[in-house]
């Protein structure tokens, strides 16, 4: 037989593991919710924003003189000690749960008792000594812990979101710069259109992804308002005179951070927009990402029969029946990660409007599908980046061939030709298989010279022929 303890709640009494540092709330939360399978534990960074929301209150609580000092000092000990990942293990509740994160709140505060108790040399479930509510939880509501810890664990995944967009960002430059000679031919409606450089191409993948970098940073101030000290419904019931001004100080202290409180705690115990607002952001940054994947494995298509235009490093056999098969697998992978975004995304927008009146009791669901997208985005960046994007190459012999084919080019001459002289040319190219150059100098319209600069997205001086924005600049701002 498992060692228990047994603790009491306004509901009765149950069975704890007597060595478990949660207590008879979280034993509850586990009988009833298993929806998911998910821990809180899987997602470590809401763990530790739970435990560093929990030390500002502590220290704010010492500081008026609400918590005995060494009471005070104790909880901070074991927040610290969940902030530096241990005993992790120790929040088991289902990320899907009932009670807008109620069972949340409390499995930190029974975890947060506990340890604390222990720090002084005492058995775990001497709640007379340190409780749950009436110290860990002092000043505060699972109504404006929750949704900050949660705005604290968003705002520090995007740093991490963030770094790896940058170094995505900047492998798309490199390759810019790679491939800034090789003349390819570009594609409107996945017809030939007119030429270009494959630098070019990737170049623009480079600066469409600096863009969403600039759109989520602008979400990280908005983060940082939060509702600390609102407790139940944004009145600060319960809460000492001055809680709210230090709790929140302290915790921007803690974090570095410079949060502020919500102008208005009512507001803003009721509102998520701040994660809709995150959550679109994502989607549009995923909706970009994994177009840009479509047209990797659409140039790779082949090697023999597609576009073949360019090469992905092979990173595994493609199949189990055709031998030599090698399949586009990083790209792929990310696709579906985008595809994962862009649905949690429908999920965040229902939970996001479906709340009712003071409260919506559907953040956990939106704390659990915003963090699971920055994590899986972040892997995603990470992995296109080095399994892909630097081992790609340019596969020159067929650009080449395929830009000297293309009729497109005659695009260029109409200014100099006429448009009717230049889809003249372009008929016969196709209908003789002759290079459009070669056509325009032989009816005497151009000399080979003029033809030649006219027709290479190659400027004399070497840069791209080019009018797109500089990396970093948004079109749609």
């Amino acid at each position: 037989m498992t060692a228990v303890r047994i603790e009491c709640d306004s509901l009765g009494a149950l069975p704890v593991p007597a060595d478990a540092y949660w207590g008879v709330h979280t034993a509850r939360a586990l009988e009833n919710f298993r929806a998911s399978g998910i821990p809180l534990a899987a997602h470590p960074v809401l763990v530790r924003s739970l435990a560093t929301v929990k030390r500002a209150a502590a220290r704010a609580n010492g500081e008026l003189g609400v918590l005995e000092p060494g009471i005070a000092s104790a909880i901070e000990t074991a927040c610290e000690a969940i902030e530096e990942g241990r005993h992790h293990q120790q929040f088991p509740v289902d990320v899907i749960q009932g009670g807008a994160g109620t069972s949340t709140n409390m499995n930190a505060n029974e975890v947060i008792a506990n340890l604390a108790l222990e720090h002084l040399g005492l058995e775990r479930g001497r709640y007379d000594v340190v409780s749950p509510l009436d110290h860990v939880n002092r000043c505060q509501s699972t109504n404006d812990v929750y949704p900050t810890a949660l705005r604290l664990a968003v705002s520090r995944s995007l740093d991490g979101l963030l770094a790896e967009l940058a170094s995505l960002t900047q492998a798309f430059a490199a390759k810019g710069t790679e491939f800034a000679q090789v003349v390819k031919v570009g594609r409107t409606q996945l017809q030939d259109a007119v030429p270009m450089t494959l630098g070019q191409e990737f170049t623009a993948f480079g600066v469409t992804l600096a863009e969403d970098v600039a759109r989520i940073r602008q979400t990280l101030p908005l983060l940082h308002e939060v509702s600390l000290g609102a407790t139940a419904i944004g009145t600060g019931i319960t809460a000492e005179p001055g809680y709210a001004e230090a709790a929140v100080r302290h915790l921007a202290t803690l974090t570095g951070l410079e949060l502020k409180p919500a102008a208005d705690l009512i507001e803003a115990t009721s509102d998520t927009g701040v994660f809709l607002l995150v959550s679109g952001v994502l989607k549009r940054f995923a909706v970009k990402l994994s177009k840009i994947c479509n047209d990797l494995r659409l140039l790779s298509s082949g090697p023999r029969s597609g576009l073949a235009e360019i090469v992905l490093p092979p990173r595994q056999a493609g199949s189990s029946i055709m031998p030599g098969k090698v399949n586009p697998v990083m790209p792929e992978m990310v696709n579906q990660i985008c595809y994962a975004v862009a649905g949690a995304d429908v999920s965040i927008t229902m939970a996001a409007e479906n709340g009712q009146l003071q409260l919506n009791a559907f953040e956990p669901l939106i704390g659990h599908l915003l963090l699971t997208s920055v994590q899986w985005l972040t892997r995603g960046c990470a992995a296109l980046r080095t399994h892909c994007v630097a081992g790609i190459s340019a596969n020159q012999e067929r650009l080449a061939r395929q830009a000297a084919r293309s009729v497109g080019s005659a695009t260029a001459l109409t200014p100099h030709i006429g448009y009717a002289a230049a889809a003249r040319i372009a008929q016969q190219a196709l209908e003789t298989g002759t290079d459009v150059a070669d056509l325009v100098v032989r009816a005497g319209l151009l000399d080979p010279e003029t033809v030649r600069e006219l027709l290479s997205p190659v400027r004399p001086n070497g840069s791209a022929a080019t009018g797109g924005c500089r990396p970093g600049t948004d079109r749609t701002a």
